[in-house]
């Protein structure tokens, strides 16, 4: 006994497959005149005896295998294509930068570098004597931020003219000072800032982190916060709305600014050696264009892997933070 179409409508969705002497729980079952056949619609059929889509297709386990068997080469050669597009953008892309780095490093870069930097040095250094240099890079770190203004040209001139042992102690010191000020204002509005938190929750979760847990925890998540790529300037202002300890909070961002410090130290000293070199009309050896290419590479890849770790750990820390509330 065969199930049947009924009345051989295409557009009723029903399908010919032979009687096995079984049905569905709770199907209907219904006999034309001659009792010979029932009525079964498309989705009724088991998953074991495949997809009808047509009258006259197969039906059976048979062209289940059949069309996976030929819909595996398609995704194959998909996948293949995908790859190879893949690589064909990142050779682009590394092509591309490779000729904005050369057209910068050729005509870009020597312009400013005359008609710039080399001035702004030269007067540097014969209107500011060392101790009065030291005095306004301390500063402009230390109060730069709670005036919501970038500290960084500080920190350029700061390893342009005292190398990475002194320009470092000194951006540290005034670090102190600069994440504390806004520290300390914040929490004269801290219910101001909690109003503006809630209308932005995404990222007040991400900043909320820090106040969770005890004190390991708050420093943790502090420096995580600060090597990622979050603002230093709203953070300084926002971290006190989150209830975190002031010590974590003071111990995390001075660990969190280490890799962005040396970052900056070592571009004031690239710019000071390319200009000293444009400056006296010579090009860089061999060995000094390799050691500060490969410097220059390794300082850039280091803070991109601590960034992109830092975004991992905060991302878990969220998870763990959303499973816990639930």
């Amino acid at each position: 006994m065969m199930h049947g179409m009924e009345n051989g409508g295409a557009g009723c969705g029903f399908v010919v497959v032979p009687v096995l002497g079984w049905r569905k729980a709770g199907e209907e079952k219904e006999e034309d005149a001659n009792g010979d056949y029932v009525k079964l619609k498309d989705d009724d059929v088991e998953e074991g005896y495949g997809r009808v889509a047509d009258i006259g297709e197969a039906v059976g386990p048979a062209s289940s295998s059949s069309s996976s068997s030929s819909s595996s080469p398609s995704s194959r050669c998909s996948r293949c294509w995908y790859s190879i597009w893949w690589w064909a953008k990142l050779i682009l892309l590394v092509g591309f930068v490779s000729v904005l780095a050369a057209v910068f490093f050729k005509w870009i870069g020597p312009f400013f570098m005359d008609k710039e930097i080399i001035p702004a040095i030269n007067w540097e250094t014969k209107t500011f004597s060392r101790p009065v240099l030291a005095l306004l890079v301390f500063g402009s770190v230390a109060l730069f931020p709670t005036l919501l203004l970038p500290s960084s040209p500080s920190m350029w001139v700061a390893g342009m003219t005292f190398g990475y042992g002194y320009g470092f102690l000194l951006i540290i010191g005034a670090v102190i000072i600069g994440v504390s000020l806004p520290y300390f204002i914040g929490s004269l509005f801290h219910h101001k800032i909690q109003g503006l938190l809630e209308r932005y929750p995404k990222r007040a979760s991400l900043i909320r982190l820090a106040g969770e847990g005890n004190c390991f925890n708050q420093f943790r998540a502090v420096a995580l916060i600060r090597i990622s790529p979050f603002p230093y300037i709203i953070y300084n202002y926002c971290a006190v709305a989150t209830d975190v300890k002031y010590v974590p909070y003071l111990l995390g961002s001075l660990v969190g600014m280490v890799p962005e410090t040396f970052l900056t130290l070592y571009t004031g000293i690239l710019i000071k050696t390319l200009a000293d070199a444009s400056h006296d009309r010579r090009a860089l050896s061999a060995p000094q264009i390799i050691l500060n290419l490969v410097g220059f590479c390794a300082t850039v890849a280091t803070t991109v892997v601590v960034t992109i770790y830092a975004k991992r750990r905060l991302k878990e820390l969220q998870k763990e933070e959303e499973l816990l509330l639930q």
